[in-house]
């Protein structure tokens, strides 16, 4: 795993060295190991290496022997074995046993085909000296990240945003527009980032950069092309098969490998079926508990440890650690993100690196298979809209007396929740039930003329593009493209990537395999969500390899208690940085309207927990980052 960052003039100016150094050293925790440049007149290529496979080889930048093509490259090309005597054939010679050199001379045998070849994740830059232009990729699910922007005659890109700001062509001016989609996704959607004139690529595409121009192009879509007649047997066993090569594929690395278990469904089967490939191998497990009953899993997670004999660790998170690792995590988190969940996954990370380099989630699972609550939820709201109106008001009447708790996925919760949506249609009343704040209480929360700055009105318009490109009209089919899209994309892999290469750990997610992604989309829907069972085939497939009680639960999340610790361990950092003057000095929300948030919450009287956490998180990175 590595950080990759780079410059081209159009103009034929020369890069300074220094300017892409300072970029470079803003990436060095995903590349401890090693860094590397190569500056030739108008272009500087940067490269920070974190060792995993071929450790005395591999160094970037890498150039063909022909002397045309660099290559800087973030991730691993899991299936770089199998493309290599392909290659060979074709006349390639390989000096190292590195991904990087095959991916490198794939590149000159098939330009962007090479892209259809590769099973992995994946950022990087490729310079093309003979036809002077550059060519960015990023991988099918958006596992790694890339930023780019052009600023009169300079183009930049990197891995993080924050190794771009260093470039002093680049303004630190805020894009009004992505801290509105902010408010609304927890996170900043791809292709917005919060920097005004930058913007990330966006996952299966690929950008071409030449005489100035940028050219950006999809290169790999999801599909759902599938039968309803088929067998189960046949499926979970194809399913099993899968899921076993693709947990091979990441076991490659000359590095120890660890499992990240929470003891979900998800998480378990890869621990199953990695104890299955070692053979009784000692496998290490890590947790994250919870002083908090409704948020801890530490019984799950200790019951599969103890079923397969892992060599398991475990934290606990408490609102004291909180309070220390918060900072950390701002420093290292390039756009606002108020997604609790990133706090343990943080300190998940930063205990487990203690123990490997490497270690497998089951990040992905939920999206494939439907595994969210709102998958059900999605199918209630369905007949909800079909209710008469006095039934509905009678609803949404009562739901005003439910008692305010902070227990996790409480019921008063989940009842708000769902009416926050429910009257809207296809997907976008999911992205409702996600938001942090409303777009309907954005209208009252942001000024005016903070309002008038920004393009639209309507931050679901996002979604109602993107989903213009799904190949399937069926609203089950479109519920899954939207949750591979967006939360998969947007929230939890750029959480599992900030937390985990701030301690230089590479986490890999088996789920996210393209064998896999491209079998399980083009599986009946009635295979993931059969009944009120979520990830139905998947239970069914591990059924005879886990306890009942892990398949047999139901989903949890990897929340924090986030409402409880306003009201106490944060309250004094909640009403600093979100005071009257500090509010009024930002000249973007009503002071009358965030002080209501607050006083609401701390008297017990509302859950404002997603609208705080998403003001606070948005205030400490703009104390960090403008």
């Amino acid at each position: 795993m590595c950080g990759i960052s780079g410059i081209v003039h159009s103009d034929g100016r020369p890069v300074d060295a220094k300017i892409l150094k300072t970029m470079n050293d803003q990436i060095s925790s995903r590349g401890p190991d090693d860094e590397g440049f190569h500056i030739q007149n108008s272009v500087g290529l940067g490269h920070r290496r974190l060792s995993i496979i071929d450790l005395s080889g591999g160094h970037q930048p890498m150039t063909t022997s022909d002397g045309r093509y660099t290559l800087v490259f973030n991730g691993e090309i899991y299936n770089f074995q199998e493309i290599r005597p392909k290659l060979e054939k074709l006349g390639y010679t390989f000096k190292t046993h590195s991904d990087s050199e095959v991916l490198l001379n794939a590149f000159h045998a098939w330009k962007e085909d090479a892209l259809q070849h590769f099973n992995g994740m994946f950022a990087f830059a490729i310079w093309d000296e003979q036809e002077q232009s550059l060519f960015l990729a990023r991988d099918r699910t958006g596992q790694k990240p890339l930023y780019y922007g052009k600023f009169g005659s300079v183009f930049v890109f990197a891995s993080e945003l924050k190794a771009i700001l260093k470039h002093p062509d680049v303004s630190k001016t805020l894009c009004p527009d992505a801290l509105q989609h902010y408010l609304t996704y927890e996170c900043v959607p791809a292709p917005y980032s919060m920097i005004q004139g930058v913007y990330k690529l966006k996952q299966a595409y690929f950008l071409k950069l030449k005489n100035g121009e940028i050219n950006t192009h999809r290169y790999w879509n999801q599909k759902f092309d599938y039968q309803n007649d088929v067998d189960e047997k046949q499926a979970s066993k194809t399913l099993m098969e899968k899921l076993v090569q693709a947990i091979e594929y990441r076991m490659i690395s000359d590095v120890p490998v660890g499992v990240f278990l929470s003891g979900g469904v998800d998480s378990s089967t890869v621990v199953a079926l990695l104890h299955q490939q070692r053979q009784g191998k000692d496998i290490k497990t890590f947790s994250i508990n919870f002083e908090e009953a409704s948020y801890d899993e530490s019984t799950f997670s200790s019951e599969v440890a103890k079923k397969f004999g892992t060599d398991h660790y475990e934290k606990t998170l408490t609102a004291s650690t909180m309070v220390d690792i918060l900072p950390q995590v701002c420093d290292y988190m390039d756009e606002p993100f108020a997604d609790g969940s990133i706090l343990p996954t943080y300190l998940l990370s930063q205990f487990t690196r203690q123990h490997v380099t490497v270690a497998l989630g089951g990040d992905g699972a939920d999206e494939l298979f439907a595994g969210y609550p709102t998958f059900f939820a999605s199918r209630v709201a369905n007949a909800y809209q079909k209710m008469p109106n006095l039934f509905k008001k009678m609803v949404v009447g009562s739901s005003k007396f439910l008692p305010t708790s902070d227990k996790n996925m409480s019921f008063d919760f989940k009842v708000r929740q769902f009416l926050m949506g429910a009257s809207h249609k296809g997907v976008r009343k999911n992205q409702l039930w996600l938001a942090g704040i409303l777009p309907s209480e954005q209208k009252n929360l942001l000024l005016s003329s903070f309002q008038n700055t920004l393009k639209s009105d309507d931050p679901l318009q996002l979604i109602d593009d993107e989903m213009k490109n799904c190949p399937s009209q069926n609203p089950n089919d479109q519920l899954l493209y939207f949750y591979q899209k967006f939360y998969m994309c947007d929230d939890i892999l750029v959480k599992v990537d900030r937390a985990s290469m701030a301690h230089s750990l590479e986490a890999r997610a088996p789920f996210l395999d393209v064998n896999v992604i491209e079998y399980v989309n083009n599986l009946p829907y009635h295979l993931k969500l059969k009944g009120v069972t979520s990830k139905y085939l998947l239970k069914k497939c591990m059924n005879r390899h886990l306890p009942a009680m892990i398949t047999q639960r139901s989903k949890k999340g990897f929340g924090i208690p986030i409402a409880g610790w306003l009201k106490k361990e944060l309250k004094p950092i909640l009403q600093s940085t979100l005071s009257n003057e500090r509010i009024h000095r930002d000249g973007i929300f009503v002071n009358k309207s965030v002080q209501n948030l607050i006083d609401g919450h701390l008297s017990g009287k509302q859950n404002n927990r997603k609208q705080l956490f998403s003001l606070l998180m948005l205030h400490f990175w703009m104390d960090r980052y403008l």
